[in-house]
């Protein structure tokens, strides 16, 4: 557990975080109607007459978005309710066409699980989670298209949104950071949402409290719609702050939803919190309830993925990786993906096993491929370097074609035009040197142009064959094969 407090002036307080995450589903279409749901098309081009509510027109349930919440629950290891009900929750907003949302209220879909994050340097902590239920997300009202008017877009009206909420358990910005990034890995990993937050597709409502070390929970303020990892972390920082600038000050926290605002790097009051009666929460009565058996939930279990924690456990038991490069590779799936490809593709070019390869090739990926494509500002999915590639470089390095330098070099180049390494070094020149003949001659002109220290180093001053060594490297243009150099000049000084 991460001891974060914060130091008031009348003494510590503890910070107490619960997340509400809504996730969007990954569908072709919206959750009640066939409506579209692709990201960045024009304003009102993907809303059905359903999702404009239009009178008497009715919903219908979207299959794939109930498998992709059960799927998600069953990755998350949370009870699947084999009897699940969709309520009305009413409330006016313009972009809200029907005055009402349809969501689930007593009935969830998804009921507890739990989410193990990582902390580094071996902490780790379980989150609980309390419910996934399934809802339709509301329209978007736009106040920056006119100095007069408000606009509303209704293609987001009905998406399907999975709203996954956790125990008041994490203690930390750092616990919450972690949390949603493990959430994140997981969600994308089932395909069940993208987890693009910067597209909303993925959003955090923080629910933030402090209080005396050991005291009874105080009250909360809801941070609404967060979408990012840092400003979910800042929003935490600033409102616990401000919460025990205002009790130690003889205030009392009023129970309120807030905005965070990045620019400022702070929260702002947006209105006071509602309640569940607020809402005057009823059964949908134009949709039946959800049923499922055994064997619905338990076929839809078989399909899932190998998982993160799965995944990081493997490659520390069978491949012998290290645990922290084991949990680097398996935070994106797609990372996973592609070193898996990579790996497979070295191990057939070296004919080697797996085993013999995994350590090698985990830490290139890592720290080569890694720390270049972080450098461009890249992901793994817009390498120029495909898996297939960088397993013909390592081999190259591996059967002795090119030296470590060399491989370096010829990495760069790969880097920059995204062509194979073996053409690279076939038109560059750029193969080792092992031909003991030709290092024999370049060996004999390095020891005559140096006969003094030649002289010096038989005397006894051993400290100077890493000079013979580079010497012979420079004149090879670094592309003599360091062991065998080493070999040829220890034979050539002893004669």
């Amino acid at each position: 557990m991460t001891d974060y407090r914060i130091k008031g002036e009348t003494g510590e307080w503890e910070v107490v975080i619960g997340l509400e995450v809504h996730a969007q589903v990954t569908s072709n279409a919206k959750l009640f109607s066939g409506a579209a749901t692709a990201f960045g098309a024009e304003p009102n081009t993907q809303v059905s007459l359903v999702d404009a509510a239009m009178p008497g027109m009715l919903p219908v349930i979207n299959g794939e978005c109930v498998k992709q919440a059960v799927r998600t629950g069953l990755a998350l290891g949370a009870v699947i309710n084999r009897w699940s009900r969709f309520d009305r929750k009413n409330y006016f907003y313009a972009d809200l066409p029907q005055g009402y949302q349809i969501s689930q209220f007593q009935h969830p879909i998804v009921g507890e699980g739990e989410i193990h994050i990582d902390l580094g340097e071996g902490r780790t902590k379980t989150v609980g989670l309390e419910r996934i239920h399934l809802e339709q997300d509301a329209g978007k009202s736009m106040h920056d298209q006119s100095p007069r008017y408000s606009y509303v877009d209704l293609n987001r009206s009905g998406v399907a949104l999975m709203e996954i909420v956790s125990r008041p358990d994490m203690r930390s910005p750092e616990e919450a950071g972690a949390y949603v990034k493990k959430l994140r890995s997981i969600l994308r990993y089932v395909g069940s949402c993208d987890g693009n937050m910067e597209e909303g597709s993925m959003r955090a409502d923080v629910n933030v409290s402090v209080r005396r070390p050991g005291d009874d929970l105080g009250t909360r303020c809801e941070v609404k719609n967060v979408n990012s990892v840092r400003f979910v972390q800042a929003a935490i920082e600033y409102e616990a702050q401000r919460q025990v600038e205002i009790i130690e000050g003889g205030g009392t926290i009023v129970q309120e939803t807030r905005l965070f605002d990045p620019g400022r790097m702070e929260t702002r009051s947006l209105r006071s919190k509602e309640d569940a009666h607020d809402y005057r929460y009823f059964p949908d009565p134009d949709l039946l309830p959800l049923v499922f058996d055994d064997a619905f939930v338990e076929a839809l279990r078989a399909e899932l993925p190998e998982l993160p924690d799965a995944k990081l456990a493997r490659y520390v038991r069978d491949l012998g990786i290290s645990d922290y490069n084991a949990s680097v590779l398996t935070a994106e799936k797609e990372a996973a993906d592609w070193f898996e490809r990579m790996l497979a593709l070295s191990a057939a070019k070296q004919g080697k096993p797996l085993t013999e390869v995994a350590r090698a090739a985990s830490n290139w990926v890592i720290s080569d491929l890694f720390g270049a494509l972080n450098a461009l500002g890249k992901d793994v999915v817009d390498s120029p370097i495909s898996p297939e590639h960088a397993a013909t470089l390592l081999a190259l390095i591996g059967d002795g074609t090119l030296s470590g330098r060399l491989g370096k070099d010829v990495f760069q180049i790969m880097l920059e035009t995204g062509d194979d390494p073996e053409k690279i070094v076939e038109e560059r020149g750029l193969k080792q040197v092992s031909d003991t003949g030709a290092l024999d001659a370049a060996i004999a002109d390095v020891l005559a142009k140096n006969a003094d220290k030649v002289a010096e180093y038989k005397g006894g001053k051993e400290a100077l064959f890493g000079f013979f060594v580079g010497q012979t490297m420079k004149a090879t243009g670094g592309k003599a094969n360091p062991k065998v150099v080493n070999e040829l000049l220890k034979a050539a000084l002893a004669g």
